[in-house]
C-alpha cells in the first residue's frame, strides 16, 4: 500500500513539532486519528519513523529523511493548487501568513478591511510570532507569506520591500528632551532604554540605533509587548524607540509620555513581504503588497521595473 498525502501532512507536521497532541492540533485532527495515520504511514514504507517517548515524537534516521521529502512532496501538491487557482482568480482560496507581533496590531486593522474588499474570494489565516519562527514555518511549507522586517538574507526565500517604517523617540514628559522639537540620534548617549524582549527582530534594531549613539538597554527589564514598554516609559521608567506605525496605538493620548521624531535622516526600519522562491504566486504577493502600501497611506519604495509592470498586469 503506498503512502496517502493525508499521512504525509501528518507526518510532515509531527516532524515539525515532535509532538502528537500538537501536531494533532495543527492538523485539525483528534492525536488517536492522527497516531493512526502515522502508524500507517510507517506499515506502508516498512520502517520506524518516529521514537515515541515521555519527551515527545523523535525522528529515527530513516524520519529524518522520509520528513524531508514528504515536505517536498507536500509543498508540491500545494504548488500544483496555487497554480490552477491563479487561473481561476487573484488571491483567491486559502492564503497562510505570518506577520511579527510588532507589525501585526498596528498594520492589520486597517489592512484586512481593504484586502476583503480587493479579494472577497480570499481565504486568509494568520500567524503571529517572532521573525526565527515564521522563517523556519515558511521554508518547511506551514506558511505561504510573512509580513516583517526585511531583509531575512535567506537564500531560498524572495523578499519585497514595502515601506520604511521610520522610529521616534519615546520618554517620559519630566525628561529633558521632551522638551525638544526633535532629536539627533547622538542626544541618546548615556540613556538607558528599554527594549523588547531576545527573539524580537524590533528589539535588535532599536538597540543598534542606542548603541551607536552611546546608549545602553536598562539592566533587568524585558518584555514581550511594545504596550508593557511603553506603560513603563509612561510612568518614569526610561526611555524606548518605537516605529512610528506603532504610536498611535500605544501611545495616542496616554498621559506621562512623548514621542518625539528624530531629526533627518531619521533611523527606520523596512517593512515587506518575504515568501519562498519556489513560489507559484510571487504576481499574487505583489498585488497584495500593492493594497497593503495603499491601505497605510505609505508612499511606497521604489520598485523594479519588473514589479511595477506586474502589479499594473493584475491589478
Amino acid at each position: 500500500m503506498d503512502p496517502t498525502l493525508r499521512q504525509l501532512r501528518y507526518f510532515v507536521m509531527l516532524a515539525e513539532t515532535q509532538h502528537f497532541g500538537q501536531a494533532a492540533s495543527r492538523c485539525h485532527v483528534t492525536q488517536p486519528a492522527l497516531s493512526m495515520q502515522i502508524k500507517e504511514l510507517e506499515e506502508a514504507l516498512g520502517a520506524p519513523l518516529i521514537e515515541r517517548s515521555r519527551r515527545g515524537a523523535l525522528l529515527t534516521p530513516a524520519g529524518v529523511e522520509v520528513a524531508q521529502r514528504a515536505r517536498s512532496i507536500v509543498q508540491s501538491v500545494r504548488d500544483l493548487a496555487d497554480v490552477a487557482r491563479q487561473h481561476a482568480s487573484v488571491l483567491s482560496g486559502p492564503l497562510r501568513v505570518g506577520v511579527i507581533p510588532t507589525i501585526g496590531p498596528y498594520m492589520l486593522p486597517s489592512v484586512l478591511p481593504r484586502l476583503h474588499d480587493a479579494f472577497p474570494r480570499l481565504q486568509l489565516s494568520l500567524r503571529e510570532t517572532q521573525t526565527l519562527v515564521l522563517v523556519r514555518e515558511l521554508l518547511a511549507g506551514s506558511l505561504d507569506l510573512l509580513i516583517l522586517a526585511l531583509p531575512l538574507h535567506e537564500l531560498e526565500i524572495e523578499e519585497l520591500p514595502l515601506f520604511e517604517d521610520v522610529f521616534a523617540l519615546a520618554l517620559p514628559t519630566h525628561h529633558p528632551l521632551g522638551a525638544c522639537e526633535s532629536v539627533a540620534q547622538a542626544e541618546l548617549g548615556g540613556e538607558h532604554l528599554l527594549l523588547l524582549e531576545e527573539g524580537h527582530c524590533l528589539r535588535d534594531q532599536t538597540l543598534a540605533v542606542g548603541q551607536a549613539a552611546g546608549a545602553s538597554e536598562l539592566d533587568d527589564f524585558r518584555a514581550s509587548s511594545l504596550a508593557t514598554v511603553v506603560q513603563m516609559v509612561a510612568n518614569g521608567y526610561g526611555c524606548t524607540i518605537l516605529p512610528e506605525l506603532a504610536v498611535q496605538v500605544e501611545v495616542g493620548d496616554r498621559q506621562g509620555i512623548r514621542v518625539v521624531p528624530f531629526m533627518r535622516p531619521p533611523p527606520v526600519r523596512t517593512v515587506g513581504l518575504a515568501w519562498r522562491r519556489t513560489s507559484p504566486r510571487r504576481g499574487e504577493f505583489v498585488a497584495l503588497g500593492r493594497v497593503i502600501v495603499d491601505a497605510l497611506g505609505k508612499p511606497p519604495l521604489p520598485a523594479s521595473e519588473r514589479d511595477d509592470a506586474l502589479v499594473g498586469e493584475i491589478l
